[in-house]
């Protein structure tokens, strides 16, 4: 959501102690590779060795972390000099989507979805990549899009890997990115749905369902929106740890993400729309059921009145020594409601 400048101490510690990290990282390292030229270099995927490596020009490490604790993130924060405000960050994370610059080091922290068709609902997930000249370390929090086909692609393509973790970073927003289309997808099927149940003719009132999908597509935008600051600065602004060929790259997930931005804004206004048309729909049904029921009610006054009339019991009272008298106030009941039901039939009330 916002971008700033964090000036930060001097304390990179190349390497650290590698026998002490490596025994606490273990469990919660994902993948852990140095790269040189773009090639992966052969060796273990601990922290360990990775980490004591002697980095120069044309090589870096990228390290995977799923949800690691204060003392697991703090060798890799010594390692690679972080500061202490990104490292807190990174551990609690529940952030969102922003940029900040330590000195020579970024945060970046994106949010990453995924759709549920049956349950209707958005998982999300958090990444916080932070980027050097020579690392990139990425912390997934929660249900976080896999990035191993991400490494896989780069991996087979030595050449653009060969430029550095901006590269990386390029690779990790596009798929992070790309992955809201299927959400959109998703969404936008949700709602084809609801339009038609509102159309209808088949009973039923689908607003708790439009409700719930509204609320999805608001988290949505809260993931997406904040994201568009950091992306129009890394495409525009000189930032460290970004060269000024990798911009193109950016542009490109900037473009992605206005698209599918604006897509769920339309899909929130379609939404509101179709609240709106189904609260109609239910006050036009309600209005039917009405007038129904008041024509009935008319049509039944009729003979109600003339047995009431004839039920007070009178000793002088038409028709009541009359042998016709009972069939022609039967008749002239039936006459009355069948000429009320007739009227009420034409008006469409019937």
């Amino acid at each position: 959501m916002r971008w700033s400048a964090v000036p930060s101490t001097p304390q990179r510690l190349r390497g650290g102690d590698p026998a002490a990290s490596g025994a606490r990282l273990d469990g919660v390292i994902v993948d852990c590779a140095a790269y040189e030229g773009g090639l992966r270099q052969p060796g273990s995927a601990s922290f360990a060795e990775v980490a004591a490596r002697p980095r120069s020009d044309g090589t870096f490490v990228w390290v995977g972390l799923h949800e690691p604790s204060q003392g697991e993130f703090e060798e890799v924060s010594k390692a690679f000099g972080l500061h202490p405000l990104a490292v807190e960050d990174a551990v609690e994370a529940h952030q969102r989507p922003k940029l900040e610059v330590y000195d020579d080091t970024l945060l970046m922290v994106v949010t990453t979805a995924r759709y549920d068709d049956p349950s209707e609902t958005v998982s999300f997930g958090e990444l916080l990549i932070f980027v050097g000249e020579d690392f990139i370390v990425v912390v997934r929090h929660g249900d976080a899009t896999s990035l191993r086909g991400v490494r896989a692609l780069l991996e087979a393509d030595p050449e653009r890997l060969a430029i550095g973790p901006a590269v990386v970073l390029h690779g990790i927003l596009d798929r992070v990115v790309d992955d809201y289309g299927p959400v959109m997808v998703g969404l936008d099927d949700d709602i084809g749905e609801i339009e038609e149940e509102v159309f209808s003719n088949v009973g039923g009132n689908p607003v708790e369902r439009i409700y719930k999908l509204k609320r999805e597509v608001l988290s949505v935008h809260r993931a997406l929106q904040p994201l568009a600051e950091p992306l129009t600065h890394l495409v525009h602004q000189p930032t460290p740890c970004i060269p000024v060929v990798t911009r193109e790259y950016f542009r490109d997930v900037e473009d992605h993400l206005l698209r599918y931005s604006e897509r769920n804004e339309s899909n929130r206004d379609l939404l509101t729309s179709v609240l709106s048309a189904n609260l109609t729909r239910v006050g036009i049904r309600q209005n039917e059921d009405m007038r129904k029921i008041s024509a009935w009610v008319a049509i039944a006054a009729v003979p109600t009145m003339v047995a009431g009339i004839y039920g007070m019991n009178f000793t002088h009272m038409p028709e009541l020594d009359s042998m016709w008298g009972y069939p022609v106030v039967l008749a002239l009941m039936a006459t009355a409601s069948g000429s009320l039901y007739a009227t009420f039939r034409r008006s469409g009330w019937l």
